[in-house]
């Protein structure tokens, strides 16, 4: 009796266990795998995006310098207005 429950034992390992151990390692791998692309995509799709706002977009300080000279010229020309109209 020991042995045909051992026997049995042993071929429910061989038969069940190991294939849905195999199939579920490598169901988990795939994840991982999948998982692991993706996020290499995103990081790379990111730093497109963080060397496209550097390419296009101004700085702060650019901008500041920018709005000083156009206040700058809108006052002379304000200024000139208001010494024609005196």
């Amino acid at each position: 009796m020991e042995k045909s429950f051992i026997e049995l034992f042993g071929w429910w390992i061989a038969v069940i266990e190991i294939p849905v151990l195999s199939a579920l390692f490598w169901l988990i791998w795939n994840s991982r795998r999948e998982f692991e692309n993706g996020l290499m995509k995103i990081h790379q799709a990111l730093a497109d995006h963080r060397i496209e706002v550097a390419r296009t977009y101004a700085e702060t300080r650019d901008i500041r310098i920018i709005e000083n000279r156009l206040t700058a010229h809108l006052l002379r020309i304000e200024a000139k207005l208001d010494h024609k109209e005196k």
